[in-house]
């Protein structure tokens, strides 16, 4: 089961990891990627949207 891992800096300035499991809401947070940047997703490589961190685990 992949798991998507997105680490971001919350309002208060800390930095945060959100660990989604869930195959619907993984393909949810793909349409936010480009095709190059879901390519990259795909590989393993960590991405960076503005200021959050994404990185895909098979």
């Amino acid at each position: 089961m992949p798991l998507l891992i997105r680490k971001y800096k919350s309002v208060g300035g800390m930095m945060q990891e959100e660990r989604i499991d869930d195959p619907d809401r993984i393909e949810r947070y793909f349409r936010l990627f480009e095709k190059d940047d879901l390519k990259k997703l795909e590989t393993g490589v960590k991405v960076f949207i503005e200021k959050d961190e994404w990185q895909l685990l098979p």
